[in-house]
């Protein structure tokens, strides 16, 4: 299993938008604010690596107001 925190920058004035998007996704675990670079935290579990760069590309990245996106990705014991 693998688990990807994704780092979420948004527009101003948007991110209560994008938080609520995603955390009405079954892809998506979590998210939460963040204060300082990043706006967004939301977590991922995954089967694969190739199932959470699937969820930042077609669920986080399509999203209106997301700038740019950084993932940490692990594999879960």
């Amino acid at each position: 299993m693998v688990v990807g925190f994704i780092l979420i920058s948004t527009k101003a004035e948007v991110e209560e938008e994008v938080i609520s998007v995603l955390n009405t996704s079954p892809n998506i675990q979590e998210a939460h604010f963040l204060f300082g670079e990043w706006d967004i935290i939301a977590k991922v579990v995954a089967r694969d690596f190739n199932e959470v760069s699937r969820v930042v590309l077609d669920e986080i990245r399509s999203l209106d107001g997301v700038i740019q996106t950084e993932t940490l990705a692990g594999i879960s014991f």
